[in-house]
């Protein structure tokens, strides 16, 4: 649109250029009725050029700083609408973007691939198959390290069981020997022994429990040697019941181990053992 509207200006000015040239050296100049407005310089070009008048004002190459030539000839008119001339001429064009490619050029690899596609899939399945079998080796060894971190250390292993000879206990005698930990009461019990402990109305007790359950021999009593009131070490051959008593707070135990008197809630624990009749030992544990 502003070279719509400079056109018709431009026109004029150039053509009344035109008469001036016949005008004498000392005539003046008709004033212009032109409303001030940006001074260009427009040339004389040649129409080789190709630009209409409009654009050759706006756009050709200005003349130099220096003596005019005589083929060019110029001077100063006034535009009412003009662009600051930058002395660089420039095509105009709908954008300036390069042509860019999305990927540059694929080398051909088809003589790398394989002529027969099975040698491919069999490659693929030994790597499987063989990072299945390292994953599943370390998967063991792992889960094998972790718990034998929690398994029982070697000096509780040996205190597991404990073996003893019968033979050294006397009848009528008590044994007291450590197995893990906890002291372990063993009595060679007497015959009377056995009859005033089978001979009592075990239903009535506290912890009901019949002597025969508590044995695997009638003349061997096997026990933890831990009150079960509040875990003192009681006494043997003491108490008001021939058995053992616990002098922390006072709790009577039969020849049997069942509690007949005192605070204590339960019996004596009788631990896991076994009886070797061949070689008269005794395991416990």
């Amino acid at each position: 649109m502003a070279m719509e509207h400079l056109a018709p200006a431009l026109t004029r000015l150039l053509g009344g250029r035109a008469e001036s040239r016949g005008r004498p050296q000392g005539s003046s100049r008709r004033p212009s009725s032109t409303v001030s407005s940006p001074l260009v310089r427009v040339l004389e070009v040649p129409v080789a050029c190709g630009h209409p008048p409009v654009q050759r004002a706006l756009f050709c190459r200005p003349r130099p700083p220096g003596p005019a030539r005589p083929d060019a000839r110029s001077r100063i008119v006034p535009v009412a609408h003009a662009a600051p001339v930058t002395g660089i001429h420039q095509k105009s064009l709908m954008h300036t973007s390069a042509v860019v490619r999305d990927a540059p050029q694929v080398p051909d690899f088809s003589k790398y691939e394989a002529k027969d596609p099975s040698t491919n899939r069999g490659l693929a399945y030994l790597m499987i198959g063989s990072l299945g079998l390292l994953s599943a080796s370390a998967a063991k060894s792992t889960v094998t390290e972790f718990l034998a971190t929690m398994s029982a250390s070697a000096d509780v292993l040996a205190m597991a069981k404990v073996e003893l000879e019968l033979s050294s206990i006397p009848e009528g005698k008590n044994v007291i020997i450590k197995w893990r930990g906890k002291p372990v009461f063993i009595r060679h019990r007497t015959q009377s022994e056995i009859e005033e402990a089978r001979s009592t109305d075990w239903k009535s007790l506290r912890d009901p429990e019949s002597d025969e359950a508590r044995t695997k021999k009638p003349e061997w009593l096997v026990m933890l040697g831990v009150c079960t009131h509040l875990g003192c070490v009681p006494i043997g051959e003491a108490g008001d019941y021939g058995g053992w008593f616990c002098p922390c707070h006072g709790s009577h135990y039969d020849i049997s181990g069942r509690i007949r008197k005192g605070p204590a809630p339960l019996n004596l624990e009788v631990p896991q053992y076994d009886i070797n009749e061949v070689d008269n030992k005794m395991v416990i544990g």
